[in-house]
């Protein structure tokens, strides 16, 4: 393929250079934000020979053309359009201009969670590993792997720590992440949580039993009491202190001297952040996020089957105006605090629908005409399969509509099944075919079986409406 002509017909349907703000790439995609959406001809970019889909999210134009070809074709893009190569960061920062309040709320969500993910993907893995070595009756009657191999015990105790280990320390992961992402210092941010875990207080996951108790430990100074809870397995009060931390920080710079700067501005950021989230903060948004997870809780226990499949039907929807990253906030919630929720029913059921949708994918393979997109199916199908379903949903699924329509009704249907059966996971990772690791050992089996339903209904209805799809062209054309 031509890069150079590939990347002039691009900027054409943009609606030429003066209407690029700024342009950056990653691994697959030309990430472009416009001065002007109004001047956008989506249908001559999405004929473009070599762009393989198309999508708007985040203030950004998304445009997929695959790994290696998205960095030839930029680097012409950039020339042609007489613009300086930026980052992804720098795109991001311009498109987020144009989100309104709610979408930058939940790209704020998303920055502050996106980085700390392989964290929490790590340690859900270990503990899957480790909950399949010492669950009984996966792989004989009434014993675990420790039973029948005692020699494994040791590693699975092993295995379990390290597994432990992000969940443990989450608030700092999240106050590293969220201090930065609001201006502040970032090892500061972790300095804060350190502090809200560290071994003097009481464990917060005791806090409950020590509340009932009367056990909770105190700071009495001068007669005002502090109490000396850690808050491991929090998110909101960890949120909260950041940005207070980093807002605290950005003002004393401002009115401290420069040559005390590096002395005075930490320590008093660090000690008021840290009265503050223990004194009222904490404890307040403590409460605020029992009750969140509590609520979230009674809805998908109260909404049944009903409610899992409505969740299943609109998740792909929910998808489309990149919504579903605020779950990412509310899954590290219930991932952190599983002895009380029992893990996550979002990431199950995410995974029901990108199934879906690489199932309703490569069913319509077989009805596509158009070779161009015919070629870009089953690659596309593939990958959605995998977890990653934006080249499926809008490259292939969403352009010709009946196939989304399909992958929505298989999404319903398996979220269905895998609600009655209370399938969870224990971990993030992989939404489709990998995400049998994260799901608790217990439901697996149900999770197969959901698949198995999501792929099958949603290639059989998408094959059925594209038949009929096919029949008034015919009609329409004799």
């Amino acid at each position: 393929m031509d890069d150079k002509k590939i990347a002039e017909e691009i900027l054409i349907s943009l609606g030429g250079k003066d209407n690029i703000e700024a342009a950056a790439h990653c691994a697959t995609r030309l990430r472009i934000v416009l001065k002007d959406n109004a001047k956008l001809n989506k249908t001559e970019l999405e004929k473009t020979d070599g762009v393989k889909g198309y999508f708007e999210t985040g203030g950004q134009h998304q445009i997929i053309l695959g790994s290696g070809l998205v960095q030839k074709v930029y680097k012409e893009f950039v020339k042609i359009a007489e613009i300086e190569s930026s980052n992804t960061a720098a795109v991001n920062s311009a498109g987020t201009k144009k989100l309104n309040i709610l979408q930058r709320f939940v790209k704020m969500l998303s920055d502050i969670f996106v980085p700390i993910i392989p964290a929490i993907v790590a340690g859900g893995l270990l503990m899957g590993i480790n909950n399949i070595l010492v669950a009984k009756g996966l792989f004989a009657a009434g014993k675990s792997v420790i039973d029948l191999y005692p020699q494994t015990a040791d590693l699975a105790n092993m295995i379990d720590t390290f597994a432990n280990a992000p969940f443990v320390f989450l608030p700092v992961l999240i106050a590293f992440s969220a201090t930065k992402r609001f201006g502040g210092n970032p090892y500061l941010g972790a300095a804060l949580g350190m502090l809200m875990v560290h071994p003097a207080l009481l464990n917060g996951w005791s806090y409950g039993d020590a509340v009932i108790n009367g056990q909770i430990p105190y700071w009495n100074i001068y007669g005002f009491k502090i109490a000396k809870v850690g808050y491991q397995g929090t998110v909101l009060p960890v949120l909260a202190s950041s940005y207070i931390l980093a807002y605290i920080e950005n003002k004393l710079r401002k009115i401290v001297p420069t040559f005390l700067d590096n002395l005075l501005t930490p320590m008093f950021s660090l000690f008021i952040t840290g009265l503050l989230t223990f004194v009222c903060l904490g404890p307040l948004m403590r409460t605020c996020g029992n009750l969140l997870t509590d609520g979230i809780l009674m809805l998908y226990n109260t909404g049944g089957i009903v409610g899992g499949g409505i969740f299943g039907f609109f998740y792909a929807p929910i998808v489309i105006t990149g919504m579903h990253h605020s779950f990412i906030a509310i899954e590290t919630q219930l991932l952190a605090d599983m002895a009380r929720t029992g893990g996550s029913f979002i990431f199950p059921i995410a995974a029901m629908s990108n199934i879906a949708q690489g199932a309703a994918c490569l069913s319509a393979f077989f009805l596509i005409k158009d070779e161009k997109l015919k070629g870009l199916a089953v690659p596309s199908g593939f990958s959605a399969l995998l977890g990653i379903t934006e080249p499926a949903m809008f490259g292939v699924n969403l352009k010709l509509r009946y196939p989304f329509l399909g992958a929505v009704i298989g999404s319903c249907a398996a979220s269905i099944f895998i609600t009655y059966k209370h399938v969870l996971a224990q971990a993030l990772g992989a939404a489709g075919l990998p995400g049998i690791i994260s799901i608790r050992p217990q439901n697996i089996v149900s999770y197969i079986i959901g698949m198995l339903i999501s792929f099958v209904i949603s290639a059989a209805v998408t094959f059925v409406l594209g038949k009929r799809e096919n029949i008034k062209k015919q009609r329409k054309a004799g």
